[in-house]
């Protein structure tokens, strides 16, 4: 079957063939007739609610199926994935290259956690490509990439990066979210850990925190561990309406992504408009690497606005009438987002000339969202 019928019709009830949507079972006390039972569950049987039940089993299913995994770990939110899939890939002390477009709380759990578990992050700049062999060395414990960077959108050459960290032994880690691991499979281009928000386009409604990580082989095993010790649970609900959203996904990124493509083309003709970030347009110098990775576009970009200050950038985002403030993406409804005071950089610097602003874009008409643009820029 296509990619777009397996998601329809995976992650089913196994225990209800005829349901076309799994039960909603909520509860944390799972009963067994033998004590063994308890403490060495059957394959597919459940010892206790943490580890969910249904539909949870559900999510898990379709999102293995969505990568080609072994194993499906969920967390409670895009962040807490990250943070897991990193904790199952490092083992021991040592130092991790993280790229320098990372997420900014991510950034931060690098910053003031990783050195907790006596890992010392270091910034790599996110174009590195097969470069980055030349920052591996034996203390090396992880590679953390983001493609594209959240805010500034550099694609990354991940075949190039895992080659070399396989060639070291060093696993590797993504934030897959721009993706949903839809556009992209992580996985198949050598990745140990895919790591993305289900807030975003898996959930697709705005009505839900969720994150999920994909592994396979030994990783897989590492994952189920780390996310036993860690204590991390998803309430059936969520995992519900994420499931709900997964079917829709194609529909809604497809959209989306034409849309926001459509609207980057416009901007970069705007005479108000520096840069537009956005990977798959001619002019982005990461078109070439976007074409080999990706299948197409998400509905996530930025533009900078020419010689604007951050609160100029602000007083645009505050004129939008369409486009909300908001700092999710991946939703019906389209956002906008004033960046500059997320940015920071140590390997690659970043040099803006204006405001940055970020687009989440929806499914509205791309004339009502065109409208509202120009309207808030004074085009």
């Amino acid at each position: 079957m296509k990619r777009d019928t397996r998601l329809i019709h995976s992650g089913r009830c196994a225990s209800d063939p005829h349901l076309v949507n799994p039960p909603v079972r909520r509860a944390s006390t799972v009963l067994g007739e033998r004590a063994q039972a308890l403490y060495e569950p059957a394959d597919g049987t459940h010892h206790y609610g943490r580890g969910g039940l249904s539909p949870n089993d559900e999510l898990r299913s379709a999102i293995s199926d969505l990568y080609g995994a072994d194993h499906v770990a969920l967390a409670p939110s895009g962040l807490a994935s990250v943070v897991l899939a990193m904790r199952a890939a490092v083992q021991g002390p040592g130092e991790a290259l993280i790229t320098d477009s990372v997420y900014r709380p991510v950034r931060r759990f690098c910053d003031e956690e990783l050195p907790r578990l006596g890992v010392t992050p270091r910034y790599y700049d996110p174009r590195i490509g097969a470069d980055i062999a030349g920052l591996i060395t034996p203390s090396t414990r992880m590679i953390a990439l983001e493609s594209p960077g959240s805010l500034t959108f550099e694609v990354q050459d991940i075949p190039a990066i895992t080659a070399a960290a396989r060639t070291a032994g060093v696993p590797t880690v993504i934030d897959d979210t721009w993706s949903a691991g839809w556009l992209m499979n992580p996985l198949a281009l050598g990745v140990d850990y895919a790591a993305q928000a289900l807030t975003k386009y898996a959930g697709g409604h705005s009505d839900l925190l969720m994150g999920s990580v994909a592994a396979r082989g030994e990783a897989a095993k590492r994952l189920r561990s780390q996310e036993t010790v860690n204590g991390l649970h998803v309430s059936p609900d969520d995992a519900f309406l994420c499931l709900r959203g997964l079917r829709t996904l194609p529909l809604r990124i497809e959209r989306s992504g034409e849309t926001g493509l459509e609207l980057a083309r416009r901007l970069e003709t705007h005479p108000r408009v520096g840069r537009v970030l956005h990977p798959a347009l001619p002019s982005s110098p990461d078109r070439a690497a976007y074409a080999r990775q990706f299948t197409g576009p998400s509905g996530c970009f930025a533009f900078t606005v020419k010689d604007a200050s951050p609160a100029q950038g602000d007083a645009i985002a505050e004129a939008c009438q369409l486009f909300a403030m908001g700092f999710s993406w991946g939703g019906f409804e389209s956002l906008i987002l004033p960046c500059d005071r997320q940015i920071i950089r140590k390997a690659a610097p970043w040099k803006p000339a204006g405001a940055l602003l970020r687009l989440s874009v929806g499914l509205e008409d791309v004339e009502d969202l065109w409208a509202d643009l120009e309207g808030a820029l004074g085009g």
